[in-house]
């Protein structure tokens, strides 16, 4: 078992709610906390070897973390839509690894959130 003091960054913890109506008639994603709200874990850049063991063994080019913190269930259970918010900055979950599967410490790997990009709109033109 890791040491308590292993585990240093507070990051909060939320996941998809209700879509509420937005004044243009379309939908606004909202985001509610998990239960509890606020994780201590322990984070780190990952490494090549730990996006192969984490992962399931895939490979990717976009830069990854390794948080390691007490198991939590609601994030075990909403860890595909979940995301982790800490000092301003937000990381989405691509995977959970519940250490020796005894519900005791989880091992994720995530990536951070950079921002969203819009398509151009599209125009057709008259025959």
């Amino acid at each position: 078992m890791t040491a308590i003091g292993t585990f240093r960054h507070l990051v909060t913890l939320t996941a998809p709610g209700p879509p509420e109506l937005d004044p243009a008639g379309g939908y606004v994603e909202t985001w509610t906390p998990l239960n509890p709200a606020s994780w201590h874990c322990s984070i780190r850049a990952a490494t090549a070897a730990d996006v192969e063991r984490i992962g399931g063994g895939t490979i990717t080019t976009t830069t990854a973390l390794v948080l390691r913190g007490r198991y939590h269930a609601e994030l075990v259970t909403k860890a595909a839509a979940a995301r982790i918010a800490f000092k301003g900055r937000t990381f989405t979950i691509a995977s959970v690894h519940d250490r020796d599967e005894r519900g005791i410490e989880l091992e994720l790997l995530a990536r951070e959130v950079t921002g969203t990009t819009t398509a151009p709109p599209t125009t057709t033109r008259a025959a």
